[in-house]
């Protein structure tokens, strides 16, 4: 196969959603049509004894959420499908934003109870302000929930987009029956109760009353038949160009944890979702297609099997071939680099791979050598867009609990932040470690994974902060002074660059004006 055709099947996309729309589950459901996993997990359930395979980390497994994003990969029908599970979650939407730069489609999760809900209205915002196309799933049709003409309407006026269903629910809740598939011209129904593997489907082709009363009663023909009539009157005509540039989001009806409805789902996007597009940079636009290598690094992970300890840079290869043991160039540390060892996920799963190509996610073991956002290439010096900096709005003091695990501590904040899911900062004064976050959660996942990753146990301790800003001066002169004035609220990052911790927005205010040749900055990179 040609390194073009091997580009054009990728399919590389992310699954988002507001938390416990299903989001999990879906992928799950994903992977076993996909035929990655034989039996599909549950993320909360007393009787299905698997965790699911994207909830990997201990604390994910104990409270039902994803904390992480987790990458996944499979082949379904001749097409190469590379999935990213991100967090529901607001506290770690830092991660989900990040990880959108990464992929080339997205699937929205809606709850048919709860139709449009407030972390799905921000996450629809970042792929609407990238032109990224959208196919939502209504999931949890075997529930009772809203009428399926409401959420749409709902859909278009929450969410601002222009929606066309390419499947109809036939009732819901007890009554939930299947789905008619507009796109295939064809009706699966419901005939399974079995969760944990998949439901059969009974397939017709012809949509009229007389072939419908074969499998239904004569008041659900009546009512398919008139709603998928208001269907194709009401929505707009699917085009797939229409969909490929963001301005139409094809609709699906289904129920996750019954299988339902995914099948159609996977189906569809495979045939119609986009294979690895073109990338902005602060140099150029780069082309999937072209022959030299370059890729950046979205995520890092520590201890993603914790037995080894080891940390796992994620690359998104935009153009060109990967190889393994290839040097290639290190833009940030202007170094040439080489992997031994790059792997393909399934979540905490990993296989060596030789190769790889535009669009898909290589996991790559790092020492300590990258930080999210950098590049790598065949030489050329690149920049990436789009890769939001993360800027806190909680503050910490980390407090050590026992003092002999003094090194395993430090250890486990310098590789858990650079994970980019909190800052550290040290006290100039007096030496105290700060954490800072985006959310309220975080604290909590940082000190559970450093008791069962690190053994370090660690407490937090409240302290009053506005900004932490990044300051720097052409003046060295009068940055000293600032740095000397305002001595007992500087610290450093990691980086030893000097941060200002602002009490409230009038210090900060105070410290600007007094020092008008001082530079603030609200975000690590400058």
């Amino acid at each position: 196969m040609t390194t073009e055709e091997e580009i054009k099947r990728r399919r590389t996309f992310a699954i988002i959603a507001h938390p416990d729309a299903g989001k999990t589950t879906l992928t799950e459901k994903l992977l076993l049509f996909g035929g990655a996993i034989q039996i599909a997990g549950a993320v909360k359930s007393n009787k299905i004894k698997k965790t699911t395979a994207s909830d990997f980390l201990e604390i994910e497994r104990q409270r039902g959420i994803s904390v992480s994003t987790s990458v996944m990969a499979f082949e379904f029908k001749g097409k190469e499908v590379n999935i990213l599970d991100t967090p529901g979650h607001e506290d770690f939407a830092e991660d989900t934003y990040r990880t959108l730069t990464a992929v080339d489609s997205v699937i929205m999760v809606i709850d048919c109870v709860k139709g449009v809900e407030p972390q799905t209205r921000k996450l629809l915002e970042v792929c609407r302000m990238r032109k990224t196309p959208v196919i939502v799933f209504v999931n949890k049709m075997d529930r009772e929930g809203r009428d399926a003409f409401d959420l749409m309407d709902e859909l278009e006026k929450e969410l601002k987009i222009k929606v066309r269903p390419l499947s109809w629910p036939i009732g819901i809740g007890k009554s939930f029956k299947g789905v008619y598939n507009v796109y295939e011209k064809s009706l699966n129904l419901f005939t399974g109760d079995e969760k944990q593997t998949i439901a059969d489907s009974v397939e017709i082709k012809k949509l009229n009353q007389e072939v419908l009363e074969e499998y239904l009663s004569e008041d659900f023909s009546k009512q398919l038949l008139e709603d998928i009539e208001v269907v194709e009157t009401v929505y707009p005509e699917f085009k797939s160009e229409d969909y490929l540039k963001g301005d139409i989001c094809p609709v699906f009806f289904g129920s996750a944890v019954n299988n339902f409805g995914v099948r159609e789902l996977l189906n569809c996007f495979v045939d119609i979702a986009p294979y690895p597009l073109k990338r902005e940079t602060e140099e150029r636009i780069v082309d999937p297609f072209e022959p030299k290598f370059s890729g950046f690094i979205f995520k890092i992970f520590a201890n993603i099997d914790p037995r080894h300890r080891d940390r796992i840079a994620f690359l998104r290869i935009c153009s060109g071939k990967f190889e393994r043991n290839k040097y290639y160039f290190h833009n940030r540390e202007k170094k040439e680099v080489r992997f031994s060892n790059p792997t393909a996920f399934l979540a905490q799963s990993k296989s060596v791979i030789d190769e790889a190509y535009p669009g898909d996610i290589v996991g790559l073991y790092d020492s300590g050598n990258f930080k999210i956002g950098d590049t790598l290439s065949e030489g050329e010096i690149l920049h990436f867009k789009g890769i939001p900096s993360f800027s806190p709005e909680l503050f910490r003091y980390v407090v050590n609990m026992d003092p002999m695990k003094s090194k395993q501590l430090q250890k486990g904040l310098e590789q858990l932040t650079d994970e980019g899911v909190a800052q550290l900062f040290t006290k100039k004064q007096d030496g105290r470690k700060i954490l800072g976050t985006v959310g309220a959660l975080q604290f909590e996942v940082l000190q559970h994974r450093l008791k069962s990753e690190y053994n370090a146990s660690c407490g937090f301790e409240q302290i009053q902060l506005h900004k932490a800003c990044w300051i720097a001066s052409d003046d060295k002169k009068e940055l000293d002074n600032f740095m000397q004035d305002r001595a007992n609220h500087i610290a450093y990052d990691k980086e030893g660059r000097p941060v200002f911790l602002a009490e409230s927005a009038w210090l900060l205010q105070m410290a600007q004006e007094k020092f008008p040749k001082v530079q603030f900055f609200f975000k690590s990179e400058f």
